[in-house]
């Protein structure tokens, strides 16, 4: 039975087609703006945009890569339209277990490099790091190395060949272990000599 049986049919048809990206869209967007009101506000937003478009939406042949790039799009339009920018930061949003992929990048790297270090340092290093990024850098490394995207939903939500993808990836990688590798020298000669 249903809770609002009085709900328009045009109510319930978008419903089915947009409920069950939500959860999604929602981990997107609070990976693009590091906030859970603002997380939710952009998801707000982007539900109202898409009602009208509800033709369009059906036929999408695959909604979640189509739903995170209109979101990803009106993310990008509110951000140029602040007078000021203003770092966002997601140091919160990475947990030390969502940093495995690209922990174990670094490890392959260098594999006596994290010999020995304290993990939890290395993770608080890591989330410092991360908020120090640009958030486009920021999100694309979330996205990839925490989340799991592939490179090819990444480059079509984001809009850009994969190649570029894979470059901005390596270049962020390269300046995240350069710079952790930085922080962390200090650390391991107190430790050889200790």
């Amino acid at each position: 039975m249903a809770l609002l049986p009085f709900r328009s049919s045009s109510s319930k048809r978008f419903d089915r087609l947009i409920l069950p990206y939500m959860k999604g869209m929602y981990i997107f967007a609070y990976r693009l703006t590091g906030q859970k009101q603002d997380a939710e506000d952009l998801v707000q937003d982007v539900v109202v945009k898409l009602y009208p478009r509800m033709d369009e939406l059906e036929n999408v042949q695959q909604p979640q890569p189509w739903l995170n790039r209109v979101l990803y799009r009106h993310f990008v339009d509110l951000t140029r339209k602040q007078s000021s920018h203003r770092e966002i930061s997601v140091s919160t949003l990475v947990a030390a277990e969502s940093q495995t992929a690209f922990m174990e990048s670094l490890g392959e790297a260098s594999p006596d490099a994290s010999a020995g270090i304290d993990q939890t340092r290395v993770d608080d290093t890591v989330k410092r790091l991360l908020s120090t990024l640009p958030p486009d850098q920021r999100t694309l490394l979330l996205l990839h190395d925490a989340d799991g995207w592939r490179q090819e939903d990444i480059a079509m939500v984001l809009d850009v060949p994969v190649g570029t993808i894979k470059s901005r990836l390596h270049r962020s990688r390269a300046f995240m272990r350069e710079r952790l590798k930085k922080q962390m020298e200090p650390f391991e000669k107190q430790q050889r000599e200790g």
